[in-house]
């Protein structure tokens, strides 16, 4: 059945419904999955709101949203700060444009990771010299974070708060030690919340993070991934750059250029808890707010209400 006609069902019954839910070269995987998925994996089922906003997003011409994170000021106090930023979908599928997906098959072993996996979890990229992740590095290991959907062809907001989490890719010489000790553990706590794919294929052996977080750079343009060769960004354009390696307007053809991979991060959101406000019929609005019960159980399930709008 199409995902859009499952996702229309699934709406329809959220209004009668209330209950729970549970240069170009190859580059062999030097850094390979630190545990067993399979075994660590709470293997949950979809969260209840997935396929809704799945639907949603087939339907909008481009997928921004808002990040909110917690700042402080000079006297210590807690300030908010917004942008907005690409999502790139639920972590780890992505479908590539044709030269990302060329460039995949040419530069890394097997063409890429095989598609075994998915997770509810939504995505964005940044540059690790952003403030938004020193933003969310003051707020511990795995800060709390809040994204924001505006879908006005579906007349939908969505509101997704919960943990993020930065992925690397493969250690080098350029990380520092808490760099390194940072990727494994986002590694560990991201593992728990993949599950097999009904359809999946492949052997989990040749899956790797490295190759995850690399489908998504090679999802950028050759200027885009260039823009992580780029000088510090908010930096004074009167401060130049020590590193020669550094400059604006540069072309990354490269999947593992040293210099933009060393700055390209994958931020993952871990959703604890989700709300939809359907406007489709502003004079019945509806509103909907899943969250997520750990509890006692083996497997995380989620919570469903209904709220005034």
């Amino acid at each position: 059945m199409p995902l859009a006609l499952v996702a229309k069902g699934s709406l329809n019954q959220l209004r009668t419904i209330s209950c729970k839910f549970t240069a170009p070269r190859i580059y062999p995987a030097i850094h390979p999955v630190p545990l067993s998925i399979s075994t660590t994996s709470r293997m949950a089922p979809r969260a209840p709101w997935r396929d809704i906003l799945a639907s949603h997003l087939e339907k909008a011409p481009a997928h921004d949203f808002s990040i909110a994170t917690v700042d402080y000021d000079a006297q210590g106090r807690a300030v908010p700060r917004v942008r907005t930023c690409g999502c790139r979908g639920f972590f780890p599928e992505l479908e590539l444009h044709p030269k990302g997906q060329q460039d995949i098959d040419e530069q890394v072993e097997d063409g890429g990771n095989p598609p075994l996996y998915e997770s509810d979890m939504l995505t964005f990229t940044t540059d690790i010299r952003m403030e938004k992740l020193w933003q969310l590095k003051k707020s511990g290991f795995d800060p709390p974070i809040e994204a924001m959907f505006w879908l006005k062809d579906s007349m939908a907001q969505w509101r997704v708060k919960g943990r993020a989490y930065a992925l690397g890719g493969p250690p080098s010489a350029l990380w520092s030690p808490q760099e390194e000790a940072d990727e494994e553990l986002s590694r560990r706590e991201l593992a728990q919340n993949l599950r097999r794919k009904t359809n999946g294929s492949g052997d989990p052996a040749k899956w790797t993070w490295d190759k995850a977080v690399t489908k998504y750079f090679a999802n950028h343009s050759p200027i885009m991934r260039g823009s992580f060769r780029s000088p510090r960004p908010g930096q004074p354009r009167s401060e130049a750059p020590e590193n020669p390696a550094i400059g604006m307007g540069q072309k990354v053809t490269d999947l593992h250029d040293p210099v933009a991979r060393k700055n390209f991060r994958v931020v993952v959101i871990e959703p604890e808890e989700v709300e939809l406000l359907d406007l489709t019929n502003l004079e019945d609005a509806k509103r909907w707010k899943w969250t997520l019960a750990r509890e006692d159980r083996p497997e995380n399930h989620w919570v469903q209400t209904e709220l005034w709008p």
